[in-house]
């Protein structure tokens, strides 16, 4: 989509959704009143700097259900997990889940997977995470290969069947590398050649190099912050040039980690602020990632148009 065009889009659902979280949510209400903002304020994308930040510390010491928009009968589905030691519940909507599967897709796609891929997911799919990726690789048409959380359910379908790519997390990707290592095998020998990482804790795997020397595979990120509740708002480029930010769902900002002022120069480092465009149940409005990256608006060799970030580490 031509950027004008994405723009356009972009504050629609902007309106949209900041109007959405200040009509059906307490906490946003409270919030937005607390800082003598209100919709009316957005008439252009940069008005979204008029309202206050979301962080990680508000976002835990407040119960998800003031935070919801809507009734429990709108509610299909509820995911919780565990990470570093913080829990988190997630509530999600018909039209919550299909976003999240699509953004899934596209990343997924953009890797090249195709209904002629073998793939496995590698975790426990009670995670709704999975879920969506499970989802998305039967909407694509690929072949699923569930691998839970036993290792010898690994070894054993590692070696029934033969996958040429891997959804897990970095450190079950790890696990499975020493597992195989254990009974003598090389994960090098298999035909697997695509790792697909959901990192908790940030943007990339830091795990990553290792996993690529071992294995002799390329490995693809999916930002699965716990607190966004879906792992594919930003996705791989395929020609490696950052994390393509799926623009038309989540806006992209970047504030200096020390004042929150706006980062407008290119290739400048700062925090990466998130707020979700078509979000339904639980909006996030202005989240506070954590995250040190940079923005790239060059014209990208894939041919998208959605704005990439970088981080301090590593392109892809």
């Amino acid at each position: 989509m031509p950027r004008d065009a994405l723009q356009a889009l972009q504050l629609e659902r902007m309106q949209k959704a900041v109007k959405w979280a200040a009509e059906k949510s307490r906490f946003y209400q409270e919030k937005f009143a607390a800082a003598g903002v209100s919709p009316a304020d957005i008439r252009c994308l940069e008005d979204l700097r008029k309202f206050p930040f979301l962080t990680r510390v508000e976002l835990r010491g407040h119960d998800v259900f003031d935070r919801l928009t809507l009734p429990l009968s709108g509610i299909v589905r509820f995911g919780y997990g565990v990470a570093a030691g913080v829990e988190s519940l997630h509530l999600y909507t018909q039209g919550d889940v299909a976003q999240n599967v699509e953004m899934m897709v596209r990343g997924l796609v953009a890797a090249g997977v195709n209904k002629t891929s073998v793939v496995g997911l590698q975790g426990d799919l009670t995670s709704s995470r999975l879920l969506d990726v499970h989802h998305a690789l039967e909407i694509i048409g690929a072949a699923v290969v569930p691998l839970g959380t036993d290792y010898r359910r690994w070894l054993r379908l590692m070696d029934l069947v033969s996958m040429d790519a891997i959804v897990s997390t970095p450190q079950l990707i790890m696990q499975l590398v020493i597992q195989l290592q254990a009974v003598g095998k090389d994960i090098a020998d298999y035909a697997v050649r695509k790792f697909f990482s959901l990192n908790e804790n940030g943007l990339q795997n830091l795990l990553q190099s290792h996993v690529v020397q071992r294995a002799r595979a390329q490995i693809y990120n999916f930002f699965a912050l716990p607190d966004l509740g879906m792992a594919g708002a930003l996705f791989s480029c395929s020609e490696r040039q950052g994390q393509h930010v799926q623009e038309d769902y989540w806006f992209p900002e970047v504030v200096a980690f020390d004042s929150g002022e706006p980062v407008l120069d290119e290739g400048q480092m700062g925090e990466l602020v998130l707020t979700s465009l078509a979000a339904e149940a639980l909006p996030l409005i202005r989240f506070r990632t954590g995250q040190a990256v940079s923005l790239r608006r060059d014209p990208c060799a894939c041919g998208r148009t959605f704005v990439r970030v970088s981080t301090p580490f590593r392109a892809g």
